[in-house]
C-alpha cells in the first residue's frame, strides 16, 4: 500500500498506535493535547513496534459529543503537522469521517483515512479516492449517539458483509485502490455480538482485503474480565491474539509494546504451522 509516499507491507500483522488529541477519549493514558508530548509519545510508540500512528481529535465512544470540522481540524492538523517533520519516516493515520480533515490532514503528511463512520460525509469516499491514501472503512450504523440502539442484525456477518460489499463497490468506483476493513467491534453491537463477530472473523477473508481489530481496552474486555480501562490490558492481548488467529492483519492499539509482543508470538506460532 502506497501511503502517501511510504510504502506499507502487510506480509505479517502490523501495529496502529492510538495518539488521542483530545479532553475526553474512554482511556485517559491516550488523551495527549500538547502537540510537544504527542511527539514524544509517538516516538516511544515507533521504538516499540508501531508501523502507524493514528491520531484523533474527537471521542467516538458510545454517546459521544459530535465536534466541528473545525474544532476537529485545531486539535489534530497541528499534531500531525508536527509529528510528520520530527518523525518523517512514521506513517500516520487521521481518524476522522469529515473529508476536510481528512484532506487537510493529508497535506501535512497523513498517509492513511481511518473513517469510522463508513463515508457519512457524503464527500468522503471521492476525497480518498482523489487523496490516492488508503482507507479503513469501519462498519457502524448510525452515529456515536445512537448506535447501541441499532444492535438487531438478522444475520450479523450477512448484514456487516452487505454492508462492505456496497461500500466496497463504491469506493472502487471511484479510485479508492487500497481499502482495509474494519467490523467495528464496539459500534452498534452488544457485548455477546462482539464476541460472535471475534470468533467468526474469518468469515470476512471473502473481501480479500486487510482486516484491521480495534478492540484495546474497551468495553467488550472490560465487562468480561471485571476492570474498568485502566486494568484491560491482560484481556486485551488474549483478545488480540484470538483476532490475529481468525485472520486480522492490523490490531490498532493504546499498548504497542504489549501487542508487539503478542504480535511476535501469532508469528512464531505461524512459522511452526507452514
Amino acid at each position: 500500500m502506497n501511503c502517501g509516499g511510504k510504502l506499507l507491507v502487510l506480509d505479517q500483522p502490523i501495529i496502529m498506535g492510538i495518539l488521542n488529541a483530545t479532553p475526553d477519549s474512554f482511556y485517559s493514558e491516550s488523551r495527549l493535547i500538547e502537540v510537544e508530548s504527542a511527539i514524544e509519545r509517538a516516538g516511544i510508540m515507533l521504538q516499540e513496534g508501531a508501523t502507524i500512528i493514528d491520531i484523533g481529535g474527537q471521542s467516538t465512544r458510545p454517546g459521544a459529543d459530535l465536534i466541528s470540522e473545525q474544532e476537529e481540524a485545531d486539535r489534530v492538523l497541528p499534531v500531525i503537522n508536527a509529528i510528520h517533520q520530527a518523525i518523517p519516516e512514521l506513517i500516520i493515520s487521521v481518524d476522522t469521517f469529515y473529508a476536510s480533515v481528512a484532506k487537510a490532514a493529508a497535506k501535512l503528511g497523513a498517509g492513511i483515512i481511518n473513517d469510522v463512520s463508513g463515508g457519512e460525509d457524503p464527500e468522503m469516499f471521492a476525497a480518498v479516492g482523489l487523496l490516492g491514501l488508503p482507507y479503513v472503512l469501519m462498519h457502524r450504523p448510525g452515529d456515536a449517539k445512537e448506535m447501541q440502539q441499532l444492535t438487531h442484525y438478522e444475520d450479523i456477518f450477512l448484514d456487516i458483509g452487505n454492508y462492505f460489499s456496497q461500500k466496497i463497490g463504491t469506493l472502487q468506483q471511484l479510485n479508492v485502490k487500497d481499502i482495509l476493513i474494519d467490523p467495528g467491534f464496539g459500534f452498534g453491537k452488544t457485548l455477546s455480538q462482539n464476541y460472535q463477530l471475534l470468533a467468526g472473523l474469518n468469515q470476512f477473508k471473502i473481501f480479500e482485503l486487510p482486516m484491521m481489530v480495534g478492540v484495546s481496552r474497551k468495553k467488550m474486555i472490560q465487562q468480561v474480565v471485571g476492570a474498568d480501562a485502566n486494568n484491560a490490558l491482560n484481556g486485551t492481548t488474549a483478545v488480540h491474539m484470538a483476532a490475529l488467529l481468525a485472520g486480522a492483519n492490523m490490531l490498532r492499539v493504546h499498548d504497542v509494546k504489549a501487542a508487539k509482543q503478542c504480535v511476535d508470538i501469532y508469528v512464531a506460532i505461524e512459522q511452526q504451522i507452514s
